[in-house]
């Protein structure tokens, strides 16, 4: 069943400017519309409050906060907002408009994701965080509900509704706000919501899309809740069997109870993700999991089977070894001469017999002291990847990767290792690798005049986070180039800290005012100052002559980069309006009707004249003359 159909709100116009044509979503606190702005003829996602809402001022200063923070957010992975207002009892938020779906619907359709898709989804919702969290603001609801991917593949945050400003991150009513599957543990404990609860957040998200499920569950919230109190997110591997360690660490990193062991924000996870996904092959990026087959995932019983194997049957260890001598032979006659020639037989058998058996001493004491040892290479200077090569080829495994400051150890590198290199171990055993986060500060590099990619590529070189670029005109730096950045070139910051871009959109060109134009002069003008010229593919009413230009989008006299497109509406003439009868009406009342109805107003008063009554109207009433047409009243005379 459509329940747009019942919704009164499709189909109506609000704020004389939002068509809405049909309900997306409803939620707690707001329904969201497909609409369209008829001013500027774009389908746009309409976030209407609840009207029963609308009548609570906290409500409403949220519903209000949202549209400023992600506004002053401008980031190409967040939703972007583009208007807020009210009409009677709805308040609304004129939002992009994102076709495709959500990650939830993904996931319920799919599963469980590649890793190389789950990173692919990750890294720009992380990039959207990481600009929110610089910017000051926690987003403090992030759930797979509020990733929104577009049919063209961009992935979005949306939801901005929690949002919070970092300087005020106590929830000082008691209550908790936000979904409890992605709540951290400081949240539900304290309240307390800064950068770090996104980050938990997110390493929830990465457990479900690696696994297809939670990694908490229960019957009742309290239960869950409990859970993210006293229980940590297990890692993926547990759910997935051969899931790479890198990505058990990453979730274990970003999921920690302990804040204060979560990277401090998306930025920094964002950072830490980019090197896990280094270290991984295109075999383990292209793992498919189990999960990821809904037809075997029949029921919860069947989504981990142990079958039990017959084991093979072992001869017991022979520690020492015997040789059974043969039984002597009975006394050879007197007589035989030849008999004292077996002696020496005998006397050979006994030599070999000892022989075997320092042999076999001699292996059993080699293998208790050296066989069962294995020597630890040396992997001072390697590579994550390198050091995991040598040791598995050593048939050692890792306990676990530490990662510290060092400013002796290039960034990437292993800096110790525990037991150390040329430390006998037990074969299979494991070694525990600490790689350098390189120096505890990094010099930002001077990255002006410099490609936009190249810049983020000499960033992350440096041990730093490329950062939320902006645009703006330069009369010097070539368009696409680095303008500046924040911290400037030089300053010194701790590693992973991300660096936001001013990027060049070239040379500012100013915008010649077309409206009233026909199209074709509009177009040439446009053309002439170096812009691009496209027409709306609808007409609208508008004051100008049918076929001229009645609106442009980038607004004369502003500035607009070269081969910037400025899209054209075209009048199709004004509005034929019947006119109202204003006759025996005084002047103010007459004037009022006039221009109510669409109309310029001009009164006439005769040289004497004592009377404030209309007595005539240069149009009749009920005739239909053009919108902003002037009409003449005049006043009666003596």
């Amino acid at each position: 069943m459509d329940t747009t159909l019942d919704d009164p709100l499709v189909g109506r116009v609000l704020d004389g400017r939002y068509r809405i044509d049909a309900r997306i979503a409803a939620g707690g606190m707001a329904t969201v519309y497909r609409a369209v702005d008829t001013r500027l003829d774009r389908v746009l996602a309409l976030k209407v409050m609840h009207p029963a809402l609308a009548a609570d001022a906290a409500f409403v200063d949220r519903f209000i906060r949202e549209a400023k923070s992600v506004a002053r957010l401008a980031h190409p992975n967040v939703v972007a907002v583009f208007d807020q207002g009210t009409d009677g009892p709805y308040v609304y938020l004129a939002m992009e408009y994102v076709s495709g779906c959500t990650l939830r619907d993904v996931l319920r359709e799919r599963g469980a994701l590649q890793p190389r898709a789950a990173l692919d989804i990750l890294e720009p919702v992380l990039a959207a965080l990481g600009a929110a969290h610089r910017a000051g603001f926690v987003h403090r609801d992030m759930k797979p509900e509020n990733v929104l991917i577009g049919d063209d593949g961009r992935v979005k945050v949306a939801d901005f509704g929690l949002v919070r400003s970092v300087d005020s991150v106590t929830n000082t009513t008691g209550s908790v706000l936000g979904t409890v599957s992605y709540l951290a543990p400081e949240q539900i404990e304290n309240g307390v919501a800064d950068t770090r609860v996104d980050v938990y957040a997110c390493g929830v998200v990465l457990y479900e899309m690696l696994t297809g499920s939670k990694p908490h569950v229960g019957g009742t919230p309290a239960q869950v809740l409990y859970q993210h109190l006293h229980e940590d997110v297990p890692p993926p591997s547990a759910v997935v069997p051969g899931l790479a360690v890198g990505l058990d660490e990453l979730v274990a990193q970003a999921a920690a109870r302990n804040p204060e062991l979560r990277p401090y924000d998306a930025a920094a996870l964002l950072g830490l993700t980019r090197e896990a996904r280094a270290l991984l092959s295109d075999a383990e990026l292209d793992a498919v999991p189990p999960q990821a087959r809904a037809e075997e995932r029949s029921s919860a019983e069947d989504r981990t089977g142990v079958i039990p194997r017959p084991v093979a049957e072992q001869q017991p260890v022979q520690h020492t070894s015997r040789l059974e001598m043969p039984a002597s032979p009975p006394a050879p006659p007197a007589q035989r001469p030849q008999a004292p020639a077996r002696r020496p037989r005998r006397g050979v058998l006994l030599v070999v017999a000892g022989v075997l058996l320092a042999l076999g001493l001699g292996a059993g004491v080699w293998y208790i002291s050296y066989g069962q040892f294995t020597k630890v290479p040396n992997l001072l200077g390697k590579t994550e990847a390198q050091a995991r090569s040598q040791l598995s080829a050593a048939g050692l495994g890792v306990k676990g990767v530490n990662r510290k400051f060092s400013d002796a150890f290039d960034r990437g590198t292993v800096m110790n290792t525990d037991p150390p290199g040329g430390r006998r171990i037990r074969g299979n055993d494991a070694v525990t690798i600490t790689i350098s986060r390189g120096p505890e500060v990094v010099a930002v590099p001077n990255l002006k005049g410099r490609p936009l990619e190249e810049a983020k590529a000499e960033l992350t070189q440096s041990g730093l986070a490329p950062g939320m670029v902006t645009q703006a005109f330069s009369q010097d730096i070539a368009q696409g180039s680095v303008i500046s950045t924040n911290p400037a070139g030089g300053e010194k910051r701790a590693p992973d800290t991300a660096v936001s871009l001013v990027v060049s959109k070239g040379r500012p060109v100013p915008v010649p005012s077309v409206t009233g134009l026909p199209v074709d002069q509009a177009t040439a003008a446009l053309e002439a100052q170096g812009l691009k010229a496209v027409t709306a593919p609808e007409q609208v009413n508008a004051p100008f002559a049918a076929g001229t230009v009645a609106n442009q989008s980038i607004g004369a006299g502003t500035q607009a980069a070269a081969g910037e497109t400025v899209t054209l509406t075209v009048s199709k003439g004004p509005r034929q309006i019947p006119v109202p009868n204003v006759t025996g009406q005084d002047v103010d009342a007459a004037r009022k009707a006039l221009e109510a109805a669409g109309f310029k107003v001009k009164v006439d008063r005769p040289l004497i004249s004592f009377s404030n009554t209309i007595d005539t109207q240069s149009v009749p009433a009920g005739q239909n003359a053009p919108e902003g047409t002037t009409i003449t009243i005049k006043t009666k005379g003596l």
